[in-house]
């Protein structure tokens, strides 16, 4: 009897702690005057770091952001199918979303002189790794939420990040007519928002969040269910990253060994030094375009030489190698020093 009262003890207990949690959620997944505020703020600050290039100030300008709250209340209402909490957190987070892209939107406007930064560049291209830290970012802000002992707001930090800076970016590159690039920032935005909201799912299902699914006799296909759609983008989206980012890694070990066998080659060999290499695609070529300084220019032969070391392209094109050479000159107060290779290594 007494083991009986004990486990009815508990199982109350849980109960009271999961209305807890569900009523906070609901609290901060409520629109307000306040969480449009925030997020404009959010993004004016978000907005000015990305063109200062400043990393620093983009993160710290998520510390303002509110956008976990409505997003967990979306997890929270898929795993309950609670409609009236997913409409509510849904409206909020479209009203914090339209509010972050239209501030940023107007500062780009307002600083159209300001050159596009690595920083706005940075969130153009999503790939295989942003999806996965948005889907550890969501399993953390989830976990955080019903766990007293631990700060959202650190996690909320981290989800903002995700959210924030890719859809600033692209409401300033939209606001200078990159329209290409503006949607690059959107999709990063979108990939982060989907796997942050997926497994916030995961992590409320494990953690006993599934009123109905409890009831209904199949709690995990319920749960497919409610998710389905979220998880049929998700391996979409998987896949199609997962090949991007493939291609972006072995095209960067392409590059990379092109460096090194360029650099190589022309300070043994050539006697000189290798100051840059850019890459572009140009007439079914791969056109490899390296600046190097010396004393005596390469002979053609040389180049030609050069060019049949180079490794091949990722995507089967020829390799064709454009060499920019700058003559070295040593000059003193008595006027043009000896260039032998003894000058040039001292230099």
């Amino acid at each position: 009897m007494k083991d009986r009262k004990e486990v009815m003890s508990a199982t109350g207990s849980h109960s009271q702690w999961q209305e807890t949690v569900r009523e906070n959620i609901r609290k901060d997944a409520a629109f307000s005057s306040a969480h449009l505020l925030m997020n404009a703020l959010a993004a004016t600050i978000a907005s000015y770091g990305l063109f200062a290039n400043s990393p620093a100030v983009v993160i710290g300008a998520m510390i303002v952001a509110m956008l976990l709250g409505p997003i967990v209340g979306t997890s929270l209402a898929l795993v309950d199918n609670d409609t009236k909490i997913f409409l509510n957190s849904l409206f909020t987070l479209l009203a914090g979303t339209a509010a972050v892209i239209v501030t940023a939107f107007i500062i780009g406007i307002l600083h159209r002189g300001i050159p596009i930064t690595n920083e706005i560049m940075a969130r153009t291209a999503p790939n295989f790794l942003d999806l996965m830290i948005a889907l550890a970012g969501g399993a953390a802000g989830a976990y955080a939420t019903v766990s007293f002992r631990l700060s959202v707001a650190l996690v909320g930090v981290a989800i903002a990040t995700a959210l924030v800076p890719p859809l600033s970016s692209a409401s300033i590159l939209l606001a200078r007519g990159e329209g290409g690039l503006a949607l690059g920032a959107l999709g990063l935005a979108f990939v982060n928002l989907i796997a942050i909201q997926f497994s916030s799912s995961v992590v409320l299902w494990l953690t006993g969040f599934r009123r109905v699914t409890r009831t209904s006799g199949e709690p995990f296909a319920k749960f497919v269910k409610q998710n389905l759609i979220s998880i049929a983008i998700l391996v979409a989206l998987g896949v199609s990253l997962s090949v991007n980012f493939r291609q972006i890694t072995v095209r960067q070990l392409f590059e990379t060994k092109t460096r090194f066998t360029l650099k190589q080659e022309i300070d043994s060999s050539l006697r000189s030094r290798l100051v840059e290499v850019r890459f572009e695609k140009t007439l079914g070529k791969t056109l490899v375009r390296a600046v190097m300084r010396g004393l005596n220019p390469p002979s053609a032969a040389q180049v030609a030489a050069l060019e049949d070391q180079l490794p091949p392209p990722p995507d089967g094109t020829a390799v064709a190698l454009r060499i920019r050479f700058v003559q070295l000159m040593i000059i003193d107060r008595d006027g043009l020093v000896n260039t032998d290779a003894e000058s040039w290594n001292d230099e």
